[in-house]
């Protein structure tokens, strides 16, 4: 499984795409989105998904 953004609630601050260890995390038109082909929620390197870890705005970062 991967996780998704809630683009009603970014505040497309970018912190999530620098954060992202994969690389899945982009910008796309007006929003950011995550590649489910790349994220494996962090799964391995970290205790926690260091895009929701890093997000202003609880839940916006969760599990698709």
């Amino acid at each position: 499984m991967a996780f998704k953004i809630i683009a009603s609630q970014c505040t497309q601050c970018g912190a999530c795409e620098f954060e992202c260890p994969r690389g899945a995390v982009n910008f796309k038109g007006e929003k950011y989105v995550i590649d489910p082909a790349k994220c494996n929620e962090c799964k391995g390197g970290f205790d926690t998904q260091q895009c929701a870890s890093v997000c202003p705005v609880s839940n916006t970062c969760v599990p698709a």
